[in-house]
């Protein structure tokens, strides 16, 4: 979490129900973010070539101008479903726009959940219009951020809120990202479901390039197990009701505006590698010495994305050599003769490799240190300046247990 306290950005009312979606009873699994004004809004899709009818239509009405209202629901992703899709994806923009008063194309709609299954309507136009109904007459009871955050879960173990805040003009800005995601992630682009709203005024160009690069650095460095899902997508939305004047990419705030929106998004990314399925340990693959970072990046993923080292880390196994063999696979040219692979959790590093061969490390304190919850797997390629690091989990019997019977 964020030191800045969890907080809505001016301008912004959320919502969570339970329509029965989702097979488990009671969960709630639809959510609306309504802005008071329209918004200038950023956002980046999955580059799946199998699309959900959300994303598709969701491009579509980020593309016209500005945003003011998000509908989103869980376990169902309306994914694969054809023409009955396209018009249940845009049935529920109208029902969203006529009960509060906005445009339908200024509604974006996502959806998370089973593929191939058609979104039942009829439940999900009783959740919205219940939503709705929140959002029209909210109470002090009510606690939204949280509820929205759990009507977009799936396997989902915990909500992922972040808030960051900065001034700008003399104006208090706040930006706060709501994220969804435990299974099917990988890049690019967006591994997930975020929906990050600001009260600052932005520029709607230089809010698409603040958005991609921070993302670029956070969940595009980010693999649970390999798989791109059909629906992903994340957003930003600027209500400008702080006050300050807009910000452009020549703009003083431009620069802080990126690094906070940057901070929000490599938290949720953290969040959402700790909370992996099944996983038990948050693993940071952090490459050095690599030629450029692409280079870098690529040898983190291979190493990242590796069943066989996410189960080595699982059972608390020093087994480099399943290191150095993703390394060797990545595509990129690296003499093995030079690579030195570390782990490290807290102040403590253990050097399991050096030179590509045993230096003689201790494996009992070695298996003694990844029994940590945080760790760092540390490769240095020795090759030039660059950098990258990539954020996964461990892999366990969990995510067979949860990804075995998903479906059914």
């Amino acid at each position: 979490m964020s030191n800045d306290q969890l907080k809505m950005p001016k301008g912004f009312i959320l919502a969570g129900v339970a329509a029965g979606i989702a097979r488990k009873k009671g969960k709630l699994d639809v959510g609306v973010i309504y802005a008071e004004q329209p918004c200038a809004a950023a956002a980046m899709f999955t580059t799946n070539r199998v699309k959900a009818a959300p994303v598709l239509l969701s491009q579509r009405h980020i593309s016209k101008g500005k945003i003011q209202a998000v509908v989103v629901n869980s376990g169902n992703a309306n994914a694969c479903t054809g023409k009955e899709g396209i018009n249940t994806a845009w049935e529920s923009a109208k029902l969203v726009a006529a009960g509060l008063q906005v445009k339908p194309e200024q509604v974006i709609v996502a959806s998370t959940g089973v593929i191939g299954v058609p979104l039942p309507f009829a439940k999900l136009k009783n959740g919205i219009l219940r939503a709705i109904a929140k959002i029209q007459r909210p109470t002090t009871n009510d606690q939204p951020l949280t509820a929205f955050s759990q009507s977009i879960m799936t396997t989902d173990t915990v909500p992922k809120i972040v808030s960051a805040s900065f001034n700008s003009n003399g104006k208090k800005v706040s930006i706060t990202g709501i994220a969804k995601g435990s299974g099917m992630i990988h890049p690019n682009m967006a591994t997930m479901l975020v929906f990050i709203m600001t009260d600052a005024a932005v520029e709607k160009d230089f809010l698409q390039t603040a958005l991609k690069n921070g993302v670029e650095p956070s969940f595009n460095m980010l693999t649970v197990d390999g798989d791109t899902s059909t629906n992903d997508m994340v957003m930003v939305l600027a209500s400008g009701q702080a006050g300050n004047k807009t910000i452009t990419a020549q703009s003083r705030e431009s620069k802080i505006f990126s690094q906070k929106l940057s901070q929000v998004c490599r938290e949720l990314t953290i969040m959402i590698a700790r909370d992996g399925e099944g996983a038990t340990k948050l693993v940071e693959i952090m490459v050095n010495g690599a030629r450029n970072f692409a280079a870098a990046k690529q040898v983190a993923m291979a190493v990242a994305k590796s069943s066989l080292v996410k189960t080595a880390i699982f059972g608390n196994d020093p087994n480099w050599g399943r290191v150095i063999a993703a390394i060797g696979y990545s595509g990129e040219n690296v003499d093995p003769g030079r690579v030195d692979i570390a782990i490290a959790a807290g102040n403590r590093k253990i050097l399991m490799c050096r030179n590509g061969i045993d230096p003689g490390f201790s494996e009992v304190q070695a298996k003694k240190l990844l029994h940590g919850k945080e760790l760092k797997l540390l490769i240095n390629l020795k090759q030039g300046p660059a950098s990258a690091t990539v954020y996964t989990c461990d892999f366990t019997h969990g995510y067979i247990d949860i990804n075995a019977s998903y479906r059914t």
